[in-house]
């Protein structure tokens, strides 16, 4: 029985979906499960490398899939270049047709630090990607989206801004306007659908940055804050935003994939 016989299973059936930062993490395993339900995949990252990566990586494992992928670089850290970049993308994604879901993965390094110790410029930046970057989106978004609730962008949030750890007032700060951000447009953009997913610790390429002596006390640490003893994978998350995409009646939500840390 072919996949697009499936009522619940086809729902992403040839649906075109943009993945802004696809090349690795979360957003790899969301285009890793968009393909297997059959969708054309546009993946964004912001260098050129990691990108033909993610993309040969995903022709490997789907070879049969290899004409429903796509993807151009995005860099997403420059104001100045952001209205560009992120309408060039979009067209390439949309290509002769609509995109029907946007995923916003997309995120970059920043600094824990001290309040105290925080400047302007390093304030104004750590929102560049994860604040800036979604307002610009839902701007220039709504010309090339298909009509109507079918159609939906998710954005990425985190615990962080509920239960912020000591020093993460300049994360919680940006990831609680990305929920004020989710809401307005849901308001903004209807009838298409906007949500947002808000991840606990995910075990990423991020943790490659600690020091292998720390890796394993770090991640333990993160086990223990969660009531299902664990921490959380891409792919684990990744059916999060499966899920922001099929239904067609969620709008303005914020999904939590925390392993129940707001409740620890």
């Amino acid at each position: 029985m072919s996949l697009s016989a499936f009522k619940y299973a086809a729902k992403l059936h040839n649906a075109r979906v943009l993945v802004f930062g696809g090349t690795s993490g979360i957003g790899f395993c969301v285009a890793e499960a968009a393909l297997e339900h059959g969708a054309h995949v546009c993946l964004s990252g912001s260098k050129q490398s990691k990108l033909d990566s993610a993309i040969a990586r995903l022709q490997s494992s789907y070879p049969e899939k290899i004409s429903s992928l796509s993807g151009q670089v995005c860099d997403l850290s420059q104001p100045s270049e952001l209205e560009r970049n992120i309408e060039s993308l979009l067209k390439k994604a949309a290509a002769d047709s609509k995109i029907d879901h946007i995923v916003f993965t997309a995120g970059d390094a920043i600094k824990i630090a001290p309040v105290a110790e925080l400047t302007l410029e390093a304030i104004q930046r750590a929102g560049n990607v994860r604040f800036l970057g979604p307002l610009i989106l839902a701007k220039l978004a709504p010309k090339y989206l298909s009509d109507g609730p079918r159609a939906s962008i998710t954005l990425t949030g985190g615990t962080m801004s509920h239960r912020p750890n000591k020093n993460w007032t300049l994360i919680a700060a940006w990831g609680s306007g990305v929920e004020g951000i989710t809401r307005g447009l849901a308001v903004d953009l209807a009838p298409v659908r906007v949500n947002m997913v808000s991840p606990g610790a995910v075990h990423t390429e991020l943790f490659d940055e600690i020091p292998k002596d720390r890796l394993e006390g770090v991640l333990q640490g993160y086990k223990e804050g969660t009531l299902v003893g664990e921490v959380g994978t891409p792919e684990n998350l990744a059916e999060a935003y499966l899920y922001s995409m099929r239904d067609h009646f969620m709008t303005g939500t914020i999904i939590q994939s925390d392993g129940g840390r707001l409740l620890k």
